[in-house]
């Protein structure tokens, strides 16, 4: 399988490995195996769809993040592998937080998608209380069925909400933690966005915004008023957006800090608020 689709040869192996409902050590363990013509022409019904540029995890539904088996669908944006040194950064700044506090730390994931940031800082950290919002019904059905799957139900609280609105008529600060890799694509970026992505996934969670920054404007004003003095936001930002969105956090906030990807680009931006 080629047709302009990234690595295709590893593609048809995901592929065939969920016609045949095997691993890959099984896989390669029988080469010998022979197929029924049921499954050989599931298998090419799979092929033809990837074809048209769907991505594999759409077709075969699940996608790994953190080790852990996410349900994705097109409702969802697909978990990206990058999108790992956002927890790994949420999980660097808990431990922060415990050596200063008591009290178990409050998370909310803004944006959560799939669930899968929220989900596995659940499975992280068991004492943490853990709020997970979305403004997509669909996206939600979807958060709470990985929830229920992976045994995490009763950990993360679901709620439909744009952004942190709901929250701003309380009058305590109420997170330890605002956590969110929200939709960050520019109008002007479009065409370097891959087919997969334009044509496939949910333009509300990726992006296609005029700035690309409109999301962090709005949610960091948010995160000021409902975060506990001394407490943290973190946000994935996307290519070349390092100046802009730190641009975007005032005095109000300290201890601003940009942490590259594997790849060595600006990925994850963090503050503290300093009121």
């Amino acid at each position: 399988m080629e047709g302009g689709i990234p690595a295709s040869q590893f593609a048809a192996e995901l592929l065939l490995m969920h016609t045949l409902g095997c691993d890959r050590t099984e896989l390669h363990s029988h080469p010998e195996r022979e197929i029924s013509l049921n499954l050989a022409e599931r298998y090419s019904t799979f092929i033809s769809e990837r074809l048209t540029g769907k991505p594999t995890q759409y077709i075969t539904g699940h996608q790994e993040f953190w080790g852990l088996d996410f349900e994705v669908t097109p409702d969802v944006l697909i978990p990206r592998p990058e999108t790992e040194g956002l927890v790994e950064t949420v999980l660097d700044l808990v431990k922060r937080h415990d050596a200063a506090r008591d009290a178990e730390p409050r998370i909310v994931d803004v944006g959560t998608g799939s669930g899968c940031i929220a989900l596995v800082l659940a499975s992280e950290l068991p004492g943490a209380e853990i709020v997970a919002i979305d403004i997509s019904p669909a996206a939600l059905r979807v958060a709470k069925r990985n929830a229920a799957r992976l045994g995490l139900a009763h950990r993360v609280k679901f709620r439909k909400d744009d952004l942190l609105t709901g929250f701003l008529a309380e009058t305590e600060r109420a997170f330890d933690f605002v956590v969110s890799n929200p939709p960050y694509v520019c109008a002007g970026e479009l065409d370097q966005v891959q087919r997969e992505v334009k044509e496939f996934e949910p333009r509300l969670a990726w992006g296609g915004l005029e700035r690309g920054d409109e999301v962090y404007r709005r949610l960091f004003p948010q995160a000021l008023r409902l975060l506990k003095p001394g407490g943290y936001v973190a946000v994935e930002i996307g290519y070349r957006q390092r100046e802009a969105v730190v641009g975007l956090l005032g005095p109000e906030w300290t201890g601003i800090e940009v942490r590259p990807d594997l790849a060595g680009i600006a990925r994850v931006v963090i503050a503290r608020n300093a009121l």
